[in-house]
């Protein structure tokens, strides 16, 4: 793998003594585009673009996101000693040629479709870079591999000192995945396996063919593995791969279409899965579920076989994850009961907008060679590294909109207050401290309701997210009793939502077995806290910690005490096809456009029976802005 490139006549020299040095990372121009700064090493602020343009998985340069950056850091562009970009443009178009080649000629139509956007932008993107920074910006660019950006994104801001790295997603520049080993300040990587062969890319296509949408569809894909068995397991590894001992393997190319054309799947694939692919918004059906079943079983294979060669390659008792993959929850959860490793993290931000902060850390640590010194603790603050609000501009918005609201001077009294909502089996949208980065809300851009409520799952479903109904819900839970609910051991942590685990059998409840079938089995009450248990039992779990968050963490105490449950449901403060709420505008936009009862925005606390107009909201109108996806 080459080292990262400098543009021409960039010296990495030392700093200037006496003065902070500022890093931004950038993401762009694929999928999920982002931005991160850096002051000295330590993350000041990381954001994705869709939260500031409404436009989901926006892939423009994130002018905002670093605009919102800098301004946390009190500084301007002109201020930046060095920009780095989280892949390298050239070697991408490196692939595409070579691509086009092999699959000459059904693959020009392909190539013709995307040259116009690599001849106007993606081959030139030190211009787009200056456009981006307003022509304020002077200095140098860095370009890091697509997967040294994963691979630092996953090790630098992790706990260990010493970690074996696996990175998996669609493709970076040529490589679909990579096996490193990190120590102290260096990344060494180790072995990458290669386009076309990607365990992203074969995820992929079972989206599509599943009829959800590729590169957003997959967390639905993953959703409805549990409601089908995986009778289609043997036909993939019969005839899609050829799966080595190692983790390695070749996709069989005669049933992919993503080469030469606009689609995944060839027509082969049909004959050999029993028929075309689903149309999207159609009826799913029972093989819909068994070829999501049977696709998260070889997935799981797959990362189980990597990661066991990864350990063996690099000795490391420690693993840390990143690329798309990596938000794979079910198969991470799999791998931390595997017992290949004493322990795991996974970068919050897997995807591609974490590029943005891994380029930034990579350059800081491994071309500067500074320092990494974590005392034994990942240095992501919980993620929550977004925009936030004073209370005086909230009031300012909801004054300004004739809003009813109940302000608490007490934190407390709040706690108290939300606490009581969600008891009483209110859904409340909860919107307080910086926003999360990274696709998963983790309290501060959340929708919170009670766990115990056998009807709390299809309401917010189908009144609150507008969403598929079999779609699970994740629990929130204090840390200090994560094992009281779940095969978790005591004291292991959750914090960012990535995995998923057995519910604890001593909470789950009889379930008479009637032979139901798919998402029948979802009307079954399965456990103590209905909610979030999914149909095989499993949850999705986030631990909380009083000093990560401690507004989030007040809440669940409250609640806790009102009702001796120590979690709540959390799900993201948005709709289908809608990023994540970002400002006091789109939180209470996005209130009045559901079913939701209550909505917090800092120390503000909005009931929608005393909202004039409520019941006169178009609901419609407002999805109608969002392309669902």
């Amino acid at each position: 793998m080459a080292d990262a490139d400098f543009t021409p006549g960039y010296n990495p020299a030392p700093m200037a003594k006496g003065k902070a040095t500022y890093i931004l990372g950038v993401s762009a121009f694929y999928h999920d585009s982002a931005a991160c700064l850096l002051r000295d090493g330590e993350i000041v602020a990381a954001a994705q673009e869709e939260r500031f343009t409404r436009k989901k998985h926006d892939h423009s340069f994130p002018r905002r996101a670093a605009e919102f950056c800098v301004q946390q850091a009190g500084i301007g562009f002109e201020d930046l000693d060095l920009v780095a970009f989280y892949d390298k443009p050239l070697l991408k178009f490196d692939r595409l040629l070579e691509t086009y080649v092999s699959y000459s000629p059904a693959g020009f139509k392909l190539f013709l479709m995307g040259l116009p956007l690599w001849l106007k932008q993606k081959l030139h993107i030190p211009r787009e870079l200056d456009a981006g920074l307003g022509g304020c910006y002077r200095g140098r660019y860095v370009f890091t591999e697509h997967h040294e950006s994963h691979a630092a994104s996953a090790f630098f801001p992790s706990p260990f000192e010493e970690a074996a790295i696996l990175t998996l997603d669609g493709v970076g520049e040529w490589a679909t995945g990579s096996i490193a080993r990190g120590r102290g300040n260096r990344i060494e990587m180790l072995r990458e396996l290669r386009f076309p062969h990607s365990l992203g890319l074969l995820y992929s296509a079972f989206t599509y063919f599943t009829g959800f949408k590729v590169n957003s569809g997959e967390y639905k894909l993953m959703g409805l593995s549990p409601y089908g068995e995986p009778i289609y397991r043997d036909r993939i590894l019969d005839h899609l791969l050829d799966l080595k001992p190692d983790g390695s393997f070749r996709l069989n190319m005669d049933y992919f279409a993503y080469c030469r054309d606009d689609v995944m799947t060839s027509a082969k694939m049909n004959a050999l899965l029993d028929g075309p692919p689903r149309k999207p918004e159609s009826a799913i059906g029972q093989r819909e579920m068994d070829l999501a079943a049977s696709i998260q079983a070889v997935t799981e294979e797959v990362v189980i076989r990597i990661a066991g060669h990864a350990r063996e390659l690099t000795g490391c008792k420690n693993l840390v994850l990143a690329g798309g993959v990596a938000l794979n929850c079910v198969a991470n959860g799999k791998l931390l009961r595997s017992g290949l490793f004493d322990d795991l993290w996974i970068q919050p931000a897997a995807g591609d907008a974490g590029g943005a902060l891994g380029t930034a850390m990579f350059v800081w640590h491994q071309l500067l060679d500074k320092p990494r010194d974590n005392g034994g603790h990942d240095i992501q603050r919980g993620s929550l590294l977004g925009p936030s609000f004073s209370d005086t501009e909230v009031r300012s918005f909801l004054d300004a909109s004739g809003v009813r609201y109940h302000h608490y001077a007490s934190e407390d009294a709040l706690c108290e207050a939300v606490a009581d909502l969600i008891a009483r089996e209110k859904v409340v949208g909860h919107m307080a401290g910086r926003a999360e980065f990274g696709p998963r809300a983790l309290g501060n851009r959340s929708i919170l309701g009670d766990a115990r409520s056998r009807r709390m799952q299809s309401v917010m479903n189908l009144k609150i997210k507008f969403r598929e109904s079999f779609r699970p819900f994740a629990p929130a839970i204090l840390g200090e009793h994560v094992h009281e609910y779940f095969q978790m051991q005591e004291g292991q942590q959750s914090p960012y939502m990535l995995l998923v685990v057995p519910v604890r059998e001593d909470k789950l409840l009889p379930v008479d077995n009637d032979g139901r079938r798919g998402l029948d089995r979802l009307k079954q009450v399965r456990s103590q806290v209905p909610a979030i248990t999914h149909v095989d039992n499993s949850a999705r779990v986030q631990t909380i910690d009083r000093e990560r968050n401690p507004r989030f963490y007040g809440i669940v105490s409250k609640f806790k005490e009102k009702t001796g449950s120590p979690l709540v449901v959390n799900t993201s403060f948005n709709v289908r096809g809608e990023p994540i709420v970002n400002t006091p505008e789109d939180a209470y936009r996005c209130f009045m456009a559901t079913h939701m009862d209550a909505l917090v925005i800092e120390n503000h606390v909005l009931l929608k029976e005393e909202q004039p107009g409520a019941e006169h909201i178009d609901r419609d109108a407002y999805l109608a802005e969002f392309a669902l996806d």
